[in-house]
């Protein structure tokens, strides 16, 4: 089977990775694909854009493409699902109706808020004076969010009152461009946070391994957000019996709602949860995709077949194959980025040491690279996800620490601390 695999980021590379292990698949095309997934067996990469909705369906329907998997947000929000559907094709990933879920955090509070899925209370504006005149009645800190895409980077936790407003006024002044044109302000909820992905044909749903990442870019989860600077799978206090209840309170009501609203919506839902003190899990965000590095995390730790999981999925058959099954043990990923990140940044920097990073046993994911004459060259913000093993919390971030230290490129950064909110609790 031939199968595409739309994106260029480290979340591809890693489901690239993982479905060309699959006995059934005979190539794997990569639209436009980086640095890394050039040389996987079995893939080619396609210079195409992730948006180009109908080139992609084209080249789908030419290759006769039996699967295929959309990894960003950005052309799941434009109905690149609903367009290869349209053409016959099997994909995963929810039509444009679905993935409201993600592109409008107005339209995903909503529809909280009418299915009695726990969230934090929220306004919504389009005004600076409504939000200023809200937010200096809330207690601190306080969470402004754009509604649109923002790469991740559309979420601040005000600590003051004039910081909310400044993010409000620059989100309303075109800092997003139309993402901002609308904002939430949002009641602060405290707790851990923990990434619980699912696959779902909109029936049934099957739960992968919890996973947390490590959004700020600085160290101590310091400074401004970004698309993720690390993660690690699984999250040992995030039980069976607290992964049910998620599915009981916040899945469970989450399909019958998509259902009632005639959404078909076969894919990946990815919950983003606050546990509270008490022990509450209560949704910040729902995306629509696999997330990024989580991905590069769960993924190595899947013994089952991705392939066999996602056909069912698209399908409609999910019911029919057993649920995933795990390897033991624990994988870390640590993102290394290109100095700036994730502000301004240079890109084109040769790439050296990844035969001794890979020699540590680690997995190199790449995320902004690209391949010319046998040479890796840095091509994005996040260049590369850097993913080691081990029975341990610990051995899984030695090895993976011990890889990274070999790659070396012009002005890299990554953050030596991912896993610490993880050992700081065991």
């Amino acid at each position: 089977m031939r199968v595409l695999v739309v994106g260029g980021g480290g979340r591809e590379h890693a489901l690239a990775w993982k479905l060309a292990q699959s006995p059934q698949v005979t190539k794997v095309f990569c639209i436009p694909g980086n640095g890394g997934t050039a040389t996987l067996p079995k893939a080619v990469n396609m210079p195409m854009l992730p948006v180009d909705i109908p080139g992609i369906s084209r080249f789908a329907v030419v290759q006769g493409v039996g699967l295929v998997v959309i990894g960003p947000e950005a052309p799941l929000a434009l109905g690149l699902a609903d367009r290869l559907r349209e053409q016959g094709l099997t994909v995963l990933g929810p039509g444009q109706a679905g993935a409201q879920l993600e592109a409008s955090k107005v339209w995903a509070k909503e529809f909280m808020q009418a299915e009695g899925i726990p969230t934090a209370p929220a306004q919504v504006f389009r005004e600076l004076a409504p939000a200023q005149a809200y937010i200096e009645q809330q207690p601190l800190p306080v969470v402004v969010k754009v509604d649109g895409l923002a790469a991740g980077k559309g979420v601040t936790v005000a600590q003051t009152h004039a910081e909310a407003v400044q993010a409000v006024q620059a989100a309303l002044e075109g800092k997003f461009g139309a993402a901002g044109q609308q904002v939430l302000v949002e009641t602060f909820l405290p707790g851990q946070e923990v990434s619980l992905l699912a696959l779902t044909d909109g029936k049934t749903l099957y739960p992968l391994l919890p996973a947390q990442d490590y959004k700020r870019v600085g160290v101590g989860d310091s400074g401004p957000n970004t698309g993720g600077m690390g993660a690690c799978a699984p999250v040992p206090w995030m039980t069976p019996e607290l992964i049910q209840r998620v599915e009981r309170e916040i899945f469970a009501p989450l399909l019958a709602g998509l259902q009632r609203r005639g959404i078909d919506y076969r894919g990946v839902i990815y919950a983003g949860l606050m546990i509270t003190p008490a022990g509450d899990p209560f949704v910040v965000e729902f995306n629509c995709r696999f997330g990024d590095p989580e991905t590069q995390a769960i993924v190595p730790l899947l013994e089952s077949d991705l392939l066999e999981l996602a056909l069912a999925c698209a399908q409609g058959r999910l019911a029919e194959v057993p649920a995933p099954k795990w390897k033991p043990g624990y994988a870390t990923t640590v993102v290394m980025a290109s100095g700036g990140y994730p502000g301004e940044f240079a890109k084109g920097y040769p790439v050296r040491g990844l035969d001794l990073a890979e020699a540590t046993g680690a997995l190199i994911f790449h995320s902004g690279t690209r391949r010319e004459r046998n040479q890796i060259f840095t091509d994005g913000g996040r260049v590369f996800s850097v993913t080691g093993y081990g029975a341990t919390l610990e051995d899984a971030l030695t090895q993976t620490y011990a890889a990274v230290k070999h790659i070396n490129f012009t002005d890299s950064y990554y953050r030596d601390d991912i896993g610490w909110r993880l050992l700081r609790q065991q």
